[in-house]
């Protein structure tokens, strides 16, 4: 579960790379004067923008979907992109420096350079509801989102992780609320030394978690990422 809670509102840069700590932050109004269209987009940060065919009316959700060890951006949006086009919600899914996230080959650094550079982008490119900004991912990209959130509550109000392995936050700030799901028949990350040890890990250091166990293995069913997006978004509860 990593270390205790350091109180240490306001890191220095080099202090907050190494202890997993993004900088960007919403802005209900972008700062570009020609926003993105509909579609797909490729940002400098080495990162894809999925923006709604229908934004909402204001500032929009956004999630940041992290992919799995070997995997693309590209694979990370598959999973969430219909749900999140019904409910107008951006999708931003940077690439991992190496073949998967830094704090599992060794620390953090590059990759949290790099999605922070790629959340200022997408806040600078597109009008973000502050307090409606999520983490999600998948397998490796489930574990660093586990990992993220709860240094990051005071930008991710909610964590989505499917069929993560282990979190390692090195300080927390704030509490995401978490939704956690996992196939009882997962032989890539096995639920009972993975999602059955964190999610009460997780409730014992107070943390809201919704969590949803399926039949299937170490994958993300298309019913079980409608029903996170729709969690997460304040629509019909799991």
């Amino acid at each position: 579960m990593g270390t205790p809670e350091r109180s240490r509102p306001h890191p220095g840069p080099e202090e907050g790379v190494r202890h997993g700590r993004l900088s960007a932050r919403p802005v209900a109004v972008a700062r570009t004067a020609s926003p993105l269209e509909p579609g797909v987009h490729r940002l400098d940060g080495r990162a894809l923008f999925a923006v709604p065919p229908s934004p909402a009316a204001g500032p929009s959700p956004l999630a940041v979907v992290l992919h799995g060890a070997g995997g693309t951006a590209e694979e990370a949006l598959e999973w969430l992109l219909p749900h999140a086009s019904e409910l107008g919600v951006l999708l931003l899914a940077p690439q991992a420096v190496s073949a998967t996230w830094d704090v599992i080959v060794g620390g953090y650094g590059a990759d949290v350079s790099r999605i922070d550079a790629a959340l200022e982008e997408a806040f600078a490119r597109a009008p973000v509801a502050v307090g409606k900004v999520a983490v999600a991912g998948f397998s490796d990209g489930a574990s660093y989102a586990l990992s993220l959130g709860p240094a990051n509550g005071d930008l991710f109000g909610a964590v989505l992780a499917f069929s993560p392995g282990f979190m390692v936050p090195m300080i927390r700030h704030g509490r995401p609320r978490i939704f956690v799901s996992h196939g009882v028949s997962d032989r890539v990350l096995p639920i009972g030394e993975c999602s059955r040890r964190l999610v009460p890990e997780l409730r014992e250091s107070g943390y809201e978690v919704t969590y949803e166990e399926f039949r299937g293995g170490h994958q993300v069913p298309p019913e079980i990422a409608a029903a996170a997006v729709r969690w997460w978004t304040g629509g019909s509860q799991p």
